[in-house]
């Protein structure tokens, strides 16, 4: 609601207009202009948003959740500045080359230009972006012994994840929450466990999270996630492609907005696919808790054998972690549906402790 608002009161007080028309007396180039007009109005965005980035951040630190310094924080407030600025500046400058070409079709082409781009920052976050935030070592380093039963569950599999795909990360430096995950597919696709899992959890809860983990591997998660979400950015653009016609119809003069291919128009396509974005979160979340169900079905069995009462295992971890990173015990129903991206922890320690297909003579749904 007050990134809608904050993009409203842009609108309104006519600010990319001002910033249009300093872009184009520099220059007649659009190249020129939208190096002058995107990171002028992504970076007024980016403060004008500071008050609820502040909030969160004292949230997380009243809570012990958050750990990191001030000084730190801002450091890595900045970076995150520099990334969005040149990733959004050309993000606008094909959006709006786009719209040039084609005024009525620009929602579809756009859609198709993104794709690659979508693709890219998967593939280039775990080899560029993470680490400007974190340090990443080899797991091997400092858990010898757990790269060689991690080598135990992936054989199980059937699968082949060579030791320096598999990470540690060191959250410990700004969180005390305990995490892990898969990111980047081909070249960059990796395992990362947080410092924190193998400092508070127990070898065995530990081999769970990554047989979670490399559940996403093996499920084809990540390139589903980006086929999904794809098809997502279509619907929202094509909706926002006539939602917009209709605020242009109505306020286009009030906003000194010319036409949809003026740069004054960023403001209200972004409010645009902001509110859209949030409209479309119940889908995605739900289609996000599918795939955590799936990974945590994988890494119990992917253990099975391997650890003793593998269920009790992931059960215990998952009570642990979920104290440990304040999760709720019982959320509202509407809030899970809106806002988790993963069951609830009684839903998820309830299925890993009543998962035994073996005992009925039965296998496992993914490995055998």
């Amino acid at each position: 609601m007050y990134e809608f608002l904050l993009l409203l009161l842009l609108l309104k007080l006519c600010v990319a207009p001002k910033y249009r028309d300093w872009a184009e007396r520099a220059s007649r180039r659009r190249f020129v202009q939208v190096l002058i007009f995107a990171p002028l109005i992504l970076l007024t965005v980016s403060v004008l948003e500071l008050p609820t980035t502040l909030w969160d951040r004292t949230i997380e630190m009243n809570f012990g959740r958050s750990i990191q310094g001030w000084g730190p924080w801002w450091g890595d407030w900045v970076t995150n500045q520099i990334l969005l600025l040149i990733i959004g500046t050309i993000v606008v400058w094909v959006l709006y080359a786009v719209i040039r070409r084609t005024q009525r079709r620009w929602w579809f082409y756009f859609w198709l230009a993104s794709i690659p781009l979508i693709a890219l920052t998967f593939f280039l976050q775990p080899l560029i972006i993470n680490p400007l935030f974190f340090k990443f070592r080899p797991l091997a380093d400092n858990h010898p012994d757990m790269v060689l039963e991690v080598q135990k569950v992936v054989r199980h599999g059937g699968m082949e994840i060579p030791p320096e795909r598999m990470f540690e990360m060191n959250a410990s430096t700004k969180t005390t929450e305990m995490n892990a995950y898969v990111a980047g597919f081909g070249a960059s696709k990796r395992a990362v466990m947080w410092d924190t899992i193998l400092q508070k959890a127990t070898p065995q809860e530990a081999l769970f999270v990554f047989g979670h983990e490399m559940g996403h591997y093996v499920l084809l998660h990540i390139p589903q996630l980006i086929a999904i979400l794809s098809l997502i950015l279509l619907v929202l653009l094509y909706l926002s492609y006539h939602l917009a016609r209709w605020l242009l119809r109505r306020w286009r003069l009030a906003w000194q907005i010319r036409s949809i291919d003026d740069w004054a128009s960023l403001p209200m396509l972004m409010m645009l696919l902001s509110v859209l974005s949030l409209l479309a979160t119940p889908v995605l979340n739900g289609i996000s808790r599918i795939y955590e169900h799936d990974a945590d079905r994988y890494g119990i069995e992917v253990i099975h054998g391997i650890v003793p009462n593998a269920g009790q295992v992931a059960a215990r971890y998952f009570e642990k972690s979920g104290e440990n990173n304040l999760n709720d015990p019982q959320p509202n129903e509407w809030v899970k549906i809106w806002f988790y991206d993963h069951p609830t922890r009684p839903e998820r320690v309830h299925f890993v402790a009543t998962y035994d297909p073996w005992s009925q003579g039965e296998k496992g749904k993914y490995v055998p």
